[in-house]
């Protein structure tokens, strides 16, 4: 039996880029002055325990851990106050990226949208159930062993503030998800860079909604060649 991701088909999938003062820092670039919002397709939504296929015209495969954010009621222009009320739940995700792809120019959505790049579950947490989104461990493994342990206080921009940002520009609607940034850890901060590889299993764990894993495995070079 599988698994299936808690919300398969999301209305839009927004990311942040550089939200964790140490992830920020780790990469060599300035705290933003605004959040960085980016976006993600359908297609790279995985399930938890779902195979994610590498693709053969890329090498420097990341981890990102991230807690998601799904929104539960329409938000346009809201204030950071009514912010949280538009929030059914929250749920573990993992910001997969292809670093080559990704700054290869100035737009990251090639390193960010492959497919199964942005894995989800096991489950969403109801918003009553989390009393404080801003005080939550969270944590990645890769084979076992563990690669980041943050906490989302870390945040340069609260998901309030994300939240309210977002609906100054755009509708918020319910099943939309926001996954909010990446603490320190990944392999782009690091000196000695050992990029994921077909066979490494990646785990993410945000506060107590349990674990999210997914193995790396290869995709056939003939069937993503032609995309160079």
């Amino acid at each position: 039996m599988q698994l299936l991701a808690p919300l398969p088909h999301p209305g839009k999938i927004l990311c942040v880029g550089l939200n964790y003062r140490r992830h920020a820092a780790e990469s060599g670039m300035a705290a933003p002055l605004t959040p960085v919002l980016f976006s993600k397709f359908n297609n790279s939504i995985a399930a938890p325990d779902e195979r994610v296929p590498l693709p053969a015209n890329a090498e420097q495969y990341d981890y990102e851990a991230e807690l998601a954010v799904v929104i539960g009621k329409r938000a346009r222009n809201v204030s950071k106050r009514d912010a949280l009320a538009h929030v059914f739940g929250y749920c573990n995700s993992n910001d997969l990226s292809a670093r080559d792809l990704q700054m290869r120019t100035s737009q990251w959505l090639l390193g960010k949208t492959p497919d199964k790049f942005l894995p989800l579950g096991p489950c969403i947490v109801s918003a009553d159930e989390v009393p404080n989104p801003q005080k939550l461990r969270i944590r990645c493994w890769v084979n076992g062993q563990q690669r980041q342990d943050s906490n989302t206080a870390d945040m340069i921009f609260s998901i309030a503030h994300i939240i309210s940002y977002a609906s100054q520009y755009f509708t918020l609607e319910p099943g939309d998800v926001i996954s909010t940034g990446t603490p320190e850890g990944v392999i782009f901060g690091m000196q000695q860079k050992q990029w994921l590889r077909p066979g490494d299993s990646v785990a993410v764990e945000v506060g107590d909604f349990g674990r999210l894993t997914n193995l790396m495995v290869n995709v056939p070079r003939a069937a993503s060649a032609k995309a160079r």
